[in-house]
This record gives structure tokens, C-alpha cells and sequence, in this order.
């Protein structure tokens, strides 16, 4: 759940989530079976975007897959730059977040006509959200369904012929966990009532359980409310935080609808850990990528609990280390992303591979990273990126993506050997042929020369046996920091349970971090952030001292 400016989730009991291991595995689609054929097809009736077999397509039959974020406009119109940085990072999509006026105030057909403007102009799929239904049957604030669908109807005359560049998605997480059965009867409701006053968009609708689902009545009703739109251009949303902390909740969910033929997207989804549990983004983006499904992060900037701020304060160049994993981590925006061909991006009939990169050749040998150059691959209609991956034996794993012919991979064991390559990609997601491998082995390690270096830490929260923490390191030297190590000991016998932005390992009270791929170089001035989860007694002492690949740190 997202309410005002805050990343505040609601949160089953401790019961009913101990029950969702079992719900996820044993709750079926009920009616899900392959999906019901309408009176004409999809591609006949729907306009622009529309679903077919399944899939989102374009207007011209091209599959697309939405990779981008959430953006709360409603609660901060001012910051109309965040569209342009968002597409500057590489999204291809952003959610937008509005009111309908029942809760917060209303978002203008003026407002929204400019919101749709500025997706256009940044080349972007504008999914627009009314967010005053979040959390209906529970949080007495929330709007229904209905009210939402009469805002929309008062923006027909905006919204009509953007069918191209537009997805409604008609309210945000429109009920909580009290009686979740009852969304089926007002999603249905709502969504004729929008194909009765002539929208032909796609129309998106989010699940109860505050978006996650956790009791799977989205999932085994899925295919009535889908029959219940006549053009069949009707698309799910989940959204997924601590509720999907295995990849086997992940895939399950996933492949429910996928194997029933129905479309779906991650709507939201958070990484960070928080006292309710820590979520497998890793599993999301992973079986986004596999199954060909969209997702959209939560949120660029401005929650009241920063923890899932992408950017910090509305800042692109300072990307937190969430911001970090999605846009340019493995799966990640960087990687994955291709332009909507209704903006001249990917070309639907190019069926043509890049030709094979040069060799690549290693540079800035060091103890946990190298620099790979290779001499660049060229495209009948253009590269659009390049994936780098380890070679080990008969089989390789990707390590890391770039968009340029030079990469630093990060995460590295020192003094140890690797055999890395790489392949070229185009915008139709075509891939050439694998580069030579080149082998290199890293450095011994120790004290890095000139590093300098500050650390703050802090408790961000606490419970009677655990606390969440955050480590944010800052480069104060005068050259980047490519690879590091940070050390620190705890006092009280607290134990790291989980992280993110980095992988902990803990020797009795020392504890020795490695970089995560994307928060591995730290730009001279720049910063980057670890958080963790860790158990504790009653006593939570902070550490004193950091040491950076060796060098003592000043504490912030």
C-alpha cells in the first residue's frame, strides 16, 4: 500500500501470513482455465494498446513489455522534471499517481492533459492510477471503484484517441484485507461501466489484499472479471512487497496467469527489507524477464519513509542503492528496456542479429572489479546494448550490462580467476553471436592507495529482538573507487540477517561487506547505500569504526 508520501504497508497478521505459504501453493485459478474466446478478437476491437493471447501489444502487433516506475505527481505536481530523468535512465513506462479527489485533491483534466503531454514528449507508456481507492473495506479514507470510474469519465475528452500512449489503470490497491471476495463484484462493475461510456483503452485493475493477494482472490477470479469486458483488453496487476520473499511465491503467482493465458504485470514491487519481511526482487525481475512481463518499481522519489525512494530527493544522480539494483542492476531497467515502437523504437519486423563484438581486452585489474573494452558490434538498425558474461567451463552467467563497448564488473573474488565475454543486442531484443573470451585474474587485494572515505550509519527501526539498519559510504577522495570491502564489528552480539546493496559476511561480531554489482563504484564525492536487517538482545550498541578495502573511514 502507498499512502500519502509514505511507504508505509499494511501488513496481514502474523497468522494469515504464516497461512500464505500454504494459499500461494494450493489456491488455484479456479475458473483460470485457457482464456474464453469473445465475440470478436482483441485486435479487431481494441485501439492502439490493446491485449491479445495474453500479451500487451502495441497498436502495430508489436509485444511490449513495460520497464519503468512509480511517480507520485498527485502529491508533488512541481516536480515535472522526473518524467524526463526517468526516460533518461531508461524506463520505457511510468505510473503515475493521481486523485480522484476523494481523498487528496484532485488532479485536473488540465493536470492530467499535461501529465499525458510530457509522457509523449519523453517517449514514455503513461500508466495513469487514481490512488484514493488504496486500501477500500479497511482504511475508512478510501474511496470505491465506482468514484474512480466516474473521474475517469470526466476525462474522456482528454483521454480519448491516446490509446497509444495511455494505460488506465483504474484504482490503486482498491481493497484491503477485510473481506477481500468483495473486490470481484466492483471491479467487474467498474470496468463496463468505463466500456460503456465508449473507452477503448487498456484498462489495468489492481488486486485486494492491498495490491499483493496474498488470499488469491484476485487469482481465482481472474478469468470471470476478465470475460467480463467485451473487448478483452483488460489487464492484471499485482504488486509485490514482503509477501513474495521466496521465488517460489514469485513463479507461482506468475505462472498462474501466464499458464491461463491471462495477461499480467508486477504494478509494484519493492527490495528493501522491512519488519514484515524482505522481498525477492531478484525472483521478480528475474521471472519478469523469463516470462516477458512488465514491472514497475515503487517509486521514484518523495516517500516519507525513504527506504524505497529510487532517487533521493528527486535527484537522478543520486540513485539510491534500490534505485541502483533497478535501473542498472542484473534484469534491471538498463538491461531490459526497449522503447515503444510508437516512438520510433524497436522495430517489429527486424529480425537481423548484431554482428560479434571484438574481443574484449581487461584494465583497472583489481581486487574485486575490472574493466572490460572490446572494440563495438554493428546492427542493421543499431545496437542498443551489450551483455557481459562469465564464462566457466560448458556454461556462462551474466555479471553485468552496458549500453556503451566498456563495462566494470564489480563483486569480484580476490585474486582469483575469470574468463568473461560478451554479446551485442539491438532494440528488437535480437543478440549476436558470443565474443573470444578474454581471462584475467584479480588482484591479491589489501589497502587501496588514496582511498578516502566517511560512513554514517543508523538504526532506521527496531523491534523488541531485530533492527533495521542503514550504512551510507562516502568517497572523499579525489578519484572513484571502483571495488571495496567494508569492515565493521558489532558489540552486542547483533547477527545480519539480510541486505541489500551489498552481501554481508559475519565472524562472530565482525562483519565484512562486499558491494552488490550496482553500488560497487563510488564516484569521487559520490555515495552509496547499504541497508540490512539483523537480530539483537537488549542491547543495540553502533559500531565505531569502518575501514574501506583496508582504510579507516571517518564516521559521519
Amino acid at each position: 500500500m502507498r499512502t500519502t508520501r509514505s511507504t508505509t504497508r499494511t501488513s496481514p497478521f502474523t497468522a494469515l501470513l504464516t497461512a500464505l505459504a500454504t494459499l500461494l501453493g494450493i489456491v488455484v485459478l479456479g475458473a483460470l482455465g485457457p482464456a474464453t474466446a469473445h465475440a470478436q478478437s482483441a485486435d479487431d476491437l481494441a485501439t492502439g494498446l490493446h491485449i491479445s493471447d495474453g500479451r500487451l501489444l502495441e497498436g502495430n502487433g508489436n509485444d511490449f513489455i513495460m520497464r519503468g516506475v512509480n511517480h507520485a505527481h498527485t502529491w508533488y505536481p512541481g516536480e515535472t522534471q522526473s518524467l524526463a530523468d526517468i526516460k533518461a535512465l531508461g524506463a520505457n513506462t511510468v505510473r503515475v499517481v493521481l486523485s480522484d479527489g476523494y481523498r487528496w485533491s484532485e488532479n485536473s483534466a488540465a493536470d492530467v492533459a499535461a501529465i499525458v503531454a510530457q509522457c509523449k514528449t519523453n517517449r514514455l507508456i503513461c500508466v495513469l492510477e487514481v490512488h484514493d481507492t488504496t486500501g477500500y473495506g479497511e482504511d475508512a479514507a478510501a474511496g470505491t471503484l465506482d468514484h474512480a470510474a466516474d473521474y475517469w469519465i470526466g476525462l474522456k475528452d482528454v483521454l480519448a484517441g491516446e490509446e497509444d500512449y495511455v494505460v488506465i489503470n483504474i484504482g490503486n490497491e482498491p481493497w484491503g484485507n477485510t473481506n477481500p471476495e468483495g473486490w470481484t463484484a466492483p471491479t467487474i462493475a467498474a470496468v463496463q461501466k468505463l466500456r460503456n461510456a465508449g473507452f477503448e483503452h487498456t484498462i489495468m485493475v489492481d488486486a485486494p489484499n492491498w495490491g499483493q493477494d496474498w488470499q488469491g482472490v484476485m487469482r481465482a477470479n481472474a478469468q470471470s472479471v476478465y470475460d467480463a469486458d467485451p473487448t478483452g483488453n483488460l489487464i492484471f496487476s499485482i504488486h509485490m512487497y514482503s509477501v513474495y520473499n521466496t521465488a517460489q511465491k514469485v513463479t507461482d503467482y506468475l505462472h498462474a496467469f501466464v499458464d491461463a493465458g491471462l495477461p499480467i504485470l508486477i504494478g509494484e514491487f519493492g527490495g528493501p527489507a522491512d519488519q514484515y519481511g524482505d522481498p525477492d526482487e531478484d525472483a521478480m525481475m528475474a521471472t519478469a524477464e523469463q516470462l516477458r512481463l512488465g514491472y514497475l518499481a515503487w517509486s521514484w522519489s518523495g516517500n516519507t519513509d525513504p527506504i524505497l525512494d529510487l532517487a533521493i530527493d528527486f535527484d537522478p544522480s543520486r540513485l539510491s542503492s534500490w534505485g541502483q539494483r533497478i535501473f542498472n542492476g542484473f534484469n534491471g531497467i538498463a538491461q531490459t528496456s526497449r522503447e515503444a515502437t510508437v516512438y520510433g523504437g524497436a522495430n517489429p519486423g527486424d529480425t537481423q542479429a548484431p554482428s560479434t563484438p571484438g574481443t574484449p581486452t581487461a584494465a583497472a585489474v583489481g581486487a574485486t572489479s575490472v574493466t572490460l573494452t572490446w572494440t563495438a558490434a554493428t546492427d542493421n538498425v543499431g545496437v542498443t546494448g551489450y551483455d557481459i558474461v562469465r564464462v566457466n567451463g560448458g556454461s556462462e552467467t551474466t555479471v553485468a550490462a552496458s549500453t556503451t563497448n566498456t563495462a566494470t564488473v564489480t563483486g569480484l573474488t580476490a585474486d582469483t580467476a575469470y574468463t568473461f565475454a560478451v554479446y551485442a543486442r539491438d532494440a528488437a531484443g535480437n543478440r549476436s553471436t558470443r565474443s573470444a573470451t578474454v581471462s584475467v585474474t584479480t588482484d591479491k587485494g589489501g589497502s587501496t592507495p588514496g582511498v578516502g572515505c566517511s560512513v554514517g550509519y543508523r538504526v532506521v527501526g527496531e523491534w523488541p529482538d531485530g533492527f533495521q539498519g542503514e550504512i551510507t559510504v562516502r568517497n572523499t577522495g579525489a578519484t572513484t573507487i571502483n571495488g571495496w570491502t567494508l569492515a565493521f564489528a558489532f558489540a552486542d552480539g547483533q547477527t545480519v540477517t539480510n541486505m541489500w546493496g551489498g552481501s554481508p559476511t559475519q565472524n562472530g561480531g565482525t562483519v565484512s561487506v562486499a558491494p552488490a554489482s550496482y553500488t560497487s563504484t563510488i564516484p569521487a564525492a559520490g555515495t552509496v547505500t547499504v541497508g540490512f536487517t539483523a537480530t539483537k538482545g537488549t542491547t543495540n550498541t553502533n559500531p565505531t569504526a569502518f575501514t574501506l578495502s583496508g582504510t579507516s573511514c571517518v564516521t559521519a
